[in-house]
């Protein structure tokens, strides 16, 4: 997440931000503010999360391109057909929303040092998740809690945060189960926020940022 030659704007206690095409060119939007459920709210609805390490001021992004799944266009590979139609997973909603949480926080990743899930950060999504904005999707091998992934549900657009696996393919179970789901809801898109090729792989692409905040905000 770099800082240099970054206009930054600080928020202040009012609950607002600048428009976001007053990002730098790596995303980076402000710093400061809160994290609670209002500001997230507000910032989700603009196309702006927060994203900083433990020891560091909250940082908040928006970048430009967005990567983002149209969830109708979900690929499912030939393996994973076979995965879902032999069962051996199963899938269910926000019955253990902190042990998601904990698990993406723990879960070692490739090329990152530590996590942004910060005590702090999991306060604020579990706020968000006892007022009913933030979702989680849990994948079990029989009673075992073996992959599952979060976000902010805005009600037409689903903003994922973060996701974890103990099995192999059991994230992308939750991911393409989950995209099935809000495609037949008459969700828009799922945001993913920056490109990976896994995401890519699964049918994630690039949007301008214009776009993406429209959509948003119809």
């Amino acid at each position: 997440m770099p800082l240099e030659n970054t206009p930054l704007h600080f928020l202040s206690k009012r609950l607002e931000f600048p428009p976001v095409d007053t990002a730098s060119e790596d995303g980076l939007l402000a710093v400061g503010g809160d994290l609670s459920p209002e500001r997230l709210l507000l910032a989700y609805k603009n196309g702006i999360f927060p994203w900083f390490n433990d020891d560091s001021l909250i940082l908040w992004w928006t970048p430009d391109p967005r990567m983002v799944l149209f969830p109708e266009k979900v690929k499912v590979s030939k393996s994973m057909r076979k995965i879902i139609r032999d069962g051996a997973f199963t899938l269910t909603q926000n019955t253990c929303f902190e042990q998601v949480m904990d698990h993406c926080a723990k879960i070692e990743r490739k090329g990152q040092d530590g996590t942004w899930i910060t005590p702090e950060m999991k306060t604020a999504y579990m706020n968000l998740y006892k007022k009913g904005h933030a979702k989680s999707f849990e994948v079990w091998e029989g009673d075992e809690l073996v992959g599952g992934l979060y976000g902010v549900d805005l009600g037409h657009v689903f903003c994922g945060e973060s996701m974890f696996s103990f099995k192999p393919n059991a994230s992308k179970f939750a991911f393409i189960k989950m995209a099935r789901e809000l495609d037949e809801k008459g969700y828009e898109l799922i945001d993913c926020q920056v490109h990976t090729d896994h995401l890519e792989s699964l049918g994630a692409e690039l949007i301008p940022r214009k776009e993406f905040v429209e959509i948003l905000q119809a």
